[in-house]
């Protein structure tokens, strides 16, 4: 019995380190102009659903006129598909409604490889919507329900990259 309830806190307190927030990388380009803020990823990427994880990267451009741009990288994993299509859709359902679509060019050979880049041109303020599913429209449509607390941690991550210096 004892041995159980000791693997059994292992094992949540595994899941609990795993689920954090990540530490966040900055760059500067040589030029000057351009900064890029990204979660750091050089271990694993963040989870974001079973099989699906991500990567948030800010570009800030030197000027008034530029504004920020937002990319946020959803790794599919074991997600690899032949398409009759040149293109594929991947579809971003937030709580309030809204979504988000990313059109996906394939490779020349016809499969999608699992990854796709959704690009937010801009935020204001802190971002306080949830993502609620991802939904990939290839052979068949394939829904990624976010949980509470995964979203909960991609909204942190995502306003700490927002707000990075």
């Amino acid at each position: 019995m004892k041995k159980s309830i000791l693997a059994f806190a292992f094992v949540f307190v595994s899941l609990v380190a795993n689920a954090q927030e990540a530490k966040i990388i900055k760059g500067v380009n040589e030029a000057g102009d351009v900064a890029s803020f990204e979660l750091d990823c050089s271990k694993k990427f963040q989870p974001l659903a079973k099989g699906l994880r991500y990567n948030i990267t800010r570009h800030e451009f030197k000027g008034p006129e530029l504004k920020n741009t937002y990319r946020v990288l959803l790794v599919m994993e074991g997600f690899y598909t032949h398409i009759l299509n040149k293109e594929m859709a991947v579809t971003v359902v937030l709580n309030d409604g809204t979504r988000i679509e990313k059109r996906q060019t394939i490779e020349d050979d016809g499969y999608f490889n699992g990854t796709c880049t959704v690009i937010i041109n801009t935020i204001n303020g802190p971002f306080t919507r949830h993502i609620k599913e991802i939904i990939v429209h290839a052979d068949k449509d394939f829904s990624y329900i976010i949980t509470d607390h995964y979203g909960m941690l991609f909204n942190k991550n995502l306003n700490n990259i927002i707000s990075a210096k």
